[in-house]
């Protein structure tokens, strides 16, 4: 059996200064938006600003990374939309993640809208990304389906569809107006997709 070997010298050296860089990129931005500058990010890592497009040639490569590392931790925070065993929980952290990172709520807001332009450098990412979150939380609620955790007379995809629309319009409502709490409302929608518990039959009072 082969072990893999982990990258040594310069090349392990390129991969952790690149990892400084998008750290640093993605600090800048939760706490400035979009108006953080390459040169503070430069800063922050301590190099130049033109050493940056050795490892992000472009402004664009370097916020498409950054939202990437947003997707990887906003899923792990939040469990996955939908993928824990309480929807309710889960759909609640995913809001709560972005509101406690408005400035990465303001870059995905402004990228997204940007890259419905097919010549925009970010129209392939997020067209990627709506496609594979609905197919895994489609994937996901045809099981829920079958297990009755939801309900079921409606198609997956539709729901899957619903629920991504759901958490990007309460992301740019908020972002209009921070008093609107996007966590309560959340667990408002998830508890729609929830089977109703059939009565039973009604039964008359003893007497009638």
């Amino acid at each position: 059996m082969t072990n893999q070997r982990k990258p040594r010298g310069p090349y392990r050296k390129s991969a952790e200064r690149r990892e400084q860089i998008l750290q640093a990129a993605y600090e800048a931005i939760d706490e400035h938006g979009e108006r953080a500058s390459l040169q503070d990010i430069a800063d922050r890592v301590g190099v130049t600003q033109p050493a940056l497009t050795y490892y992000f040639p472009t402004r664009d490569d370097l916020l498409l990374a950054v939202l990437e590392r947003r997707d990887v931790l906003g899923k792990a925070t939040a469990g996955g939309a939908a993928r824990s065993e309480n929807m309710v929980e889960s759909m609640a952290a995913s809001a709560r993640h972005t509101t406690g990172h408005p400035g990465l709520a303001k870059l995905y807001v402004t990228l997204s809208a940007a890259a419905t332009d097919p010549e925009s450098p970010a129209h392939s990412y997020f067209r990627d990304r709506y496609r594979t979150i609905a197919a895994e939380v489609t994937q996901d609620f045809e099981e829920q389906q079958r297990t009755g955790g939801i309900r079921a007379d409606e198609p997956a995809e539709h729901l899957a569809r619903t629920l991504l629309a759901v958490l990007d319009g309460l992301q740019i409502q908020w972002m209009h107006d921070p008093t609107v709490d996007i966590a309560a409302i959340a667990e408002t929608f998830t508890r729609m997709l929830v089977p109703v518990a059939d009565p039973g039959p009604e039964t008359k009072p003893a007497g009638d």
